[in-house]
């Protein structure tokens, strides 16, 4: 797969210098798109047709609905709705025909259990409930807008000494996107370029995630009335950086 080269937005993530620059690179996209799916998108057909297909997950959704935008979330959920309902209805009615059926019988519990044609209308209707909630275009589209940040990370790797250094002394990534950026160098580096890669990387985020300990173990300890007094060091924010490296995200007081 080609991808398009993001080289500002990367060096400008890695200058922050926080625990994950793919953190940093997700959280301004995930503005951007709230501001693109409230803005004049809501009225474009084709983004219509494609939220109508997916949806948002609960996540993104609770972010469109803090965004300031309640009637243009409301227009796509409606649209969204009209596509849902005749799907949902599908399902419904082979199991109701089905629970229906049974109910005229007064079928046995055990009965129920093995037959195949409720539990095909059972499975049905659910599958398509969770496919539903699971969905999502925002977060489709984040994906693919942190996979070319991903690979531009890869490429000026190989090809920019400067920021081979600039990584190399950098605090590494979460353990969200650490799995994205091992396999994007797998496929996008040789044997032997990989090979150097793994062989910064691993020990940089092994480093990364010992000083984690140590702060957050600092963090806790502070809390003691022996240690009121005692200065902080590099602890202070250690609860928000140790949840970012472990769970991925933007931690903000």
């Amino acid at each position: 797969m080609k991808y398009k080269l993001e080289t500002i937005p990367v060096w400008d993530a890695f200058k922050e210098n926080g625990e994950c620059p793919l953190c940093t690179l997700e959280e301004k996209n995930e503005k951007n798109y709230i501001r693109f799916f409230l803005g004049d998108s809501v009225m474009d057909p084709d983004t219509r047709v494609q939220v109508n297909k997916t949806g948002f997950c609960a996540q993104h959704a609770a972010l469109l609905f803090s965004g300031g935008h309640k009637q243009g979330l409301g227009l796509m959920m409606h649209t969204f709705l009209l596509e849902t309902i005749p799907q949902v209805e599908v399902y419904a009615k082979a199991l109701s025909n089905k629970a229906q059926d049974l109910t005229k019988k007064n079928v046995l519990t055990a009965v129920i259990a093995k037959d195949r044609t409720l539990n095909t209308a059972i499975d049905n209707l659910a599958k398509y409930a969770e496919q539903n909630t699971r969905a999502c275009i925002f977060c489709h589209r984040l994906e693919q807008t942190l996979l070319r940040y991903t690979f531009t990370i890869i490429y000026l790797w190989k090809k920019d000494p400067e920021f081979k250094k600039t990584l190399s002394t950098s605090k590494g990534f979460c353990l969200k996107h650490l799995p994205m950026v091992l396999r994007m160098a797998k496929t996008e580096l040789s044997g032997a370029q990989s090979g150097m890669f793994f062989k910064m990387l691993i020990p940089l985020e092994v480093q990364s995630l010992k000083r984690l300990e140590q702060e957050i173990l600092w963090f806790t300890q502070k809390f003691e009335y022996a240690n009121r007094d005692k200065p902080w060091k590099t602890s202070k924010d250690a609860l928000q950086r140790t949840l970012q490296k472990l769970t991925g995200g933007v931690y903000s007081e």
